[in-house]
Order: structure tokens, then C-alpha cells, then sequence
């Protein structure tokens, strides 16, 4: 009977640490509870994620307040898809992803309309290329940051 409870505990342990938490499973997301600026939002749970492979204006720099507006209008109070890339944490231990809407990389649509650039920050650099195509877009349309 020790041994079978032993067990017991020994799997349920195991279950919790391996299935996925309610707050972020991959067919519901997470809810995004507060957007911080261009390129950070706070999700349920309370952790901080940073965008992967972007540079959104600071608030108090030109354009800040248009990239967080757009964030917020993008993610504010929505549930998000989340994808890790190589490194888990940023040295601030804000947790580094890949955000999606909908189906729409986060990240893309804030270099798509001129309000981030793209920086690469290696070893996370999965979407480098296609964010790069999507900024030369911008450039070319003169959207945001790269208005004449």
C-alpha cells in the first residue's frame, strides 16, 4: 500500500509539471492584462513578455505612444498565442516570445505599419527574415517611423 501511494503521488507530480497550465494552453492562449508599450505586455499570471526580434519606440520617443496604441489595440484585454524561440528569459527575466492575434504575428504588424524596427537578437532569430521583409514594406510605403 506505501509503495502503490508512492506512485500515486510520484505521477501526479509529474502531471502537473508536464500538461499545460489553464492560463496558456495552445488552443485558448493567454489573456494579455496590461500593455507596457510597444514591444511588453503583462499576461495573466503577472509575467512580463518582451517581443522577439522587434524595437518599438519608447514612450517618451517619437512615435512610443502610436506603437503602444497600436499594441493595445492588437492585444489589450485579447488571449494571445505565445512561441518561444532558443532563449527562454531576457536578462530583465522577462519572458521572450513570438506574440500571435488571431493568427497574426504581433510583432510583424507592429514593423508592417512603421511603429517597431527589426532587431536581431541572436540566438532568436526564427522570424529575422520575415520581419525584415516586412520592414522594407514599410520603408517603401513610408508608414510610421519611415515617413518622408
Amino acid at each position: 500500500m506505501h509503495r502503490l501511494f508512492k506512485y500515486a503521488i510520484a505521477l501526479a507530480a509529474l502531471a502537473v509539471a508536464v500538461l499545460p497550465s489553464p492560463a496558456c494552453t495552445p488552443d485558448r492562449g493567454v489573456a494579455v492584462v496590461r500593455v507596457i508599450d510597444g514591444d511588453t505586455i503583462v499576461i495573466q499570471g503577472g509575467e512580463r513578455v518582451r517581443y522577439i526580434g522587434i524595437d518599438a519606440p519608447e514612450q517618451d520617443e517619437p512615435l512610443g505612444p502610436a506603437a503602444t496604441q497600436l499594441n493595445r489595440e492588437l492585444v489589450g484585454g485579447r488571449r494571445v498565442r505565445l512561441e518561444r524561440d532558443v532563449s527562454d528569459r531576457d536578462r530583465y527575466r522577462r519572458l521572450l516570445r513570438y506574440v500571435y492575434v488571431d493568427g497574426t504575428l504581433v510583432e510583424g504588424e507592429l514593423v508592417r505599419q512603421g511603429l517597431a524596427r527589426v532587431r536581431a537578437y541572436p540566438p532568436d532569430t526564427k522570424y529575422h527574415q520575415e520581419l525584415l521583409e516586412l520592414e522594407a514594406e514599410a520603408k517603401e510605403a513610408g508608414r510610421g517611423m519611415w515617413a518622408r
